[in-house]
C-alpha cells in the first residue's frame, strides 16, 4: 500500500513538475510577444442571468503559477519520504493540492468574485493543514490562523459589494477610472486592510510564527508562494489606486514596523521553524514597503526570488528537524556539517541568498530595491527601517549558520542516528540550483535592460557595510558571554518582550477575549444563576412544590374536610347571589 501511495505521489509530482514548465515557456512567449489573454466561461445561463468565469492570463500571472507549480511538485517530492510514517499521506497530498488549486484560483482571477474563492479557499485548506498534527497547540494555532484571516476575509467581502456601483466585479476592467473616482477610494483602503491581514502585517502578525505547527513541507509552501504572498500579490493587482496617496504612506510605514518588528525577534528566537516564519515576515515588510513607492514589477521580482530560498530554507530545516529526532531548537544543533554535509550546505546558500549574498537569487532583487529606495523621497524613519532591518536579517542568518557550522553538538545521542536521505536532497539540490541561478535568470527576463543605478561610493557600498554590520552583530549574539544564564537574567523583561513578537500573539488572543469573558461572567453570575433563575425555574419549582404538598393534604384526608369545603363553596356563593340582587 505504501508503494502505491508512493507512486501516486510521484505522478502528482510530475504533474505539477509538466504544468510548471509549461507555464514558464507559455510565459516567455506572453512578454516577449506583450500578449494577455482573457478567457471567459459561462458558468450557468438561466433565462437573461449569466454566471460568466473570467480568467486573466499574461505574463505576471503565468509566471507566478510556474512558480508556485515548480516548488509544489518539489515539497510533494520531498513529503514522500519526510511524511513516510504517515498513515494518511494521501489525504496530506490532497489538501496540498487543494491548496495549490486555490492559489492557482486566485492567481488567474481578475473578478473579486473568484478570488475570494481562491481566497477562502487558501484559509480553509490552511487550516486544515496547521491542525493536521492533531494536538492542543496545532488546534490553537489553526484558530488564530482561521480567524485572523477571516477579517481579511471579511473586508474583501465589503470591497465585493461596494464594487457594485460599477455593475460588475471585475476590477481590472474599472482600475483606471477608480484611481480618478475619490468615492471609490474605500476600495482601495478594503484590499490594503484584506492583503495586511494575509500577509500578516502590524497589528495581524501573531498567526504567521504560529502556523508552524503545521508540516515542514507545508511550511514551505506556504511561505514561499502561497498563502502569505497572496496579499502582496493583490496588491500588486491594485496598486495604481496607492500611488501619490496617504494609503502609500501608511502601507510604509506599517510594512516597514512589521520589518524592524520581524528582525529584531528573530535574533531573540531559538524556534528554527519560528525563526524563519519571521524571516519570511520580514520580507514580506520589505515587499510592503517597497509596493507603496510605486515598484510594483520590482515586488514581484522580489517575491520570486524569495519563493525559491525561503522554500529551500524550510526543507533544510526539515531535513534537521527530522535528523534530530523532531526538535527544532538551533541550540541542539551543533556541527551539524559533519553529520548532514549537503543539507547544511542547501541551508547555508538559501541563508546567503535571503542576505543577498553577491549573485545569488537575493542579490538582484535586494540589492536593486535598496538602492532605488536611496532615490525614492521619504524621510530618515523610513530609511532606518530599510538598512537596520537589512542588518538583522544578516545577523540572525549568520546566527543560523553559527548554530548549523561551528558550534559543538549538544545532541550528542544521534550523532550516529543522522542520515540524508536521497529523495530528500533531491528536492534540495534542484531548488539550490533556481536559488543559485533565479534571481540572474529573472532578470535578464523581467527588465528590459540592465538597470544601472548611479550613486556616490559611500551610498553604492552602504548596503554592503551594513549586511557586514549585521553578520558582527550576529556573531555577537550568537557567542559573546552576553547571553550567559547570570547576565541574561538582568534583561530578562527585554528578552521575553521580544521573543514574544512585541506581545503581538498576546494581543490577539488574549486581550481580544478577555473582555468577552468578562462580561460573559457577569450575565451568567447575574442572569442565568441570579435573577432569571430566582424567578424562572427555582421560583416555579418552589410553587408547584408548596400547591402540589396543598393539594396532596386534601386528597390524604377524610371526607368530612371536602364537605367542610362544600358548604364554605355554597355559603359564598349563596352571598355572591345576594349582592348581585341587591346592585340589580
Amino acid at each position: 500500500m505504501i508503494r502505491l501511495f508512493k507512486s501516486i505521489n510521484f505522478l502528482y509530482f510530475m504533474l505539477l513538475f509538466m504544468l510548471s514548465l509549461l507555464f514558464f515557456f507559455c510565459c516567455l512567449l506572453f512578454l516577449f510577444k506583450d500578449l494577455i489573454y482573457f478567457i471567459e466561461w459561462e458558468f450557468l445561463s438561466f433565462n437573461s442571468c449569466a454566471i460568466i468565469m473570467t480568467f486573466l492570463f499574461d505574463w505576471m500571472s503565468l509566471l507566478f503559477l510556474s512558480f508556485v507549480m515548480f516548488i509544489s511538485s518539489l515539497v510533494i517530492f520531498y513529503s514522500i519520504n519526510y511524511m513516510k510514517s504517515d498513515l494518511f499521506i494521501n489525504r496530506f497530498i490532497i489538501l496540498v493540492l487543494l491548496f495549490v488549486f486555490s492559489m492557482a484560483m486566485l492567481i488567474i482571477s481578475p473578478n473579486l468574485i473568484s478570488i475570494l474563492l481562491g481566497w477562502d479557499g487558501l484559509g480553509l485548506v490552511s487550516y486544515c493543514l496547521v491542525i493536521y498534527f492533531q494536538n492542543i497547540k496545532s488546534f490553537n494555532a489553526g484558530m488564530l490562523t482561521a480567524l485572523t484571516n477571516r477579517v481579511g476575509d471579511v473586508f474583501l467581502l465589503i470591497s465585493i459589494a461596494w464594487m457594485m456601483n460599477y455593475g460588475s466585479w471585475s476590477f481590472i476592467f474599472y482600475i483606471e477610472i477608480m484611481k480618478n473616482d475619490y468615492s471609490m477610494k474605500i476600495i482601495a483602503v478594503l484590499i490594503l486592510m484584506a492583503a495586511m491581514t494575509k500577509s500578516a502585517q502590524i497589528p495581524f502578525s501573531s498567526w504567521l510564527p504560529a502556523a508552524m505547527a503545521a508540516p515542514t513541507p507545508v511550511s514551505a509552501l506556504v511561505h514561499s508562494s502561497t498563502l502569505v504572498t497572496a496579499g502582496v500579490y493583490l496588491l500588486i493587482r491594485f496598486n495604481i489606486l496607492m500611488l501619490n496617496s496617504l494609503l502609500g504612506s501608511i502601507l510604509l510605514f506599517i510594512g516597514g514596523l512589521t520589518m524592524l518588528m520581524a528582525g529584531i525577534c528573530a535574533n531573540f528566537e531559538f524556534d528554527l521553524k519560528k525563526i524563519i516564519a519571521l524571516s519570511t515576515l520580514s520580507q514580506l515588510g520589505l515587499m510592503m514597503s517597497i509596493l507603496s513607492l510605486g515598484f510594483s514589477k520590482l515586488v514581484f521580482f522580489h517575491l520570486l526570488t524569495h519563493a525559491l530560498f525561503k522554500a529551500l530554507l524550510f526543507l533544510c530545516a526539515g531535513t534537521m528537524i527530522h535528523s534530530l529526532n523532531n526538535s527544532q531548537d538551533i541550540r541542539d544543533m551543533g556541527s551539524l556539517i559533519n553529520t548532514l554535509p549537503f543539507s547544511v550546505s542547501c541551508f547555508n546558500i538559501s541563508n546567503l541568498a535571503l542576505c543577498g549574498f553577491p549573485f545569488l537569487a537575493g542579490f538582484y532583487s535586494k540589492d536593486l530595491i535598496l538602492e532605488l529606495s536611496l532615490y525614492s523621497n521619504f524621510n530618515l524613519i523610513s530609511f532606518i527601517f530599510f538598512f537596520f532591518s537589512t542588518g538583522l536579517t544578516v545577523s540572525y542568518s549568520f546566527r543560523l549558520t553559527y548554530y548549523s557550522f561551528f558550534m559543538s553538538l549538544n545532541f550528542k545521542s544521534l550523532n550516529n542516528m543522522m542520515d540524508e536521505n536521497w529523495i530528500m536532497s533531491k528536492s534540495l539540490f534542484f531548488l539550490s540550483l533556481m536559488a543559485m541561478i533565479g534571481g540572474s535568470v529573472l532578470n535578464w527576463m523581467l527588465f528590459d535592460s540592465n538597470m544601472l543605478i548611479y550613486l556616490p561610493f559611500f551610498l553604492k557600498v552602504f548596503t554592503l557595510i551594513i549586511c557586514f554590520m549585521g553578520g558582527m552583530m550576529g556573531y555577537f549574539l550568537s557567542f559573546s558571554s552576553f547571553f550567559s544564564i547570570n547576565k541574561s537574567f538582568s534583561f530578562y523583561s527585554f528578552f521575553i518582550f521580544q521573543n514574544s513578537m512585541w506581545f503581538f500573539p498576546f494581543m490577539s488572543t488574549i486581550s481580544v477575549i478577555y473582555w468577552p469573558l468578562v462580561v460573559g461572567q457577569g450575565l451568567m453570575k447575574n442572569f442565568d444563576q441570579g435573577w432569571s433563575e430566582f424567578f424562572g425555574g427555582q421560583n416555579l419549582n418552589k410553587f408547584l412544590k408548596n400547591f402540589s404538598i396543598i393539594n396532596q393534604f386534601f386528597f390524604l384526608n377524610n371526607l368530612k374536610i371536602y364537605l367542610m369545603f362544600f358548604v364554605f363553596w355554597v355559603i359564598f356563593l349563596v352571598f355572591f347571589l345576594f349582592i348581585y340582587s341587591i346592585s340589580l
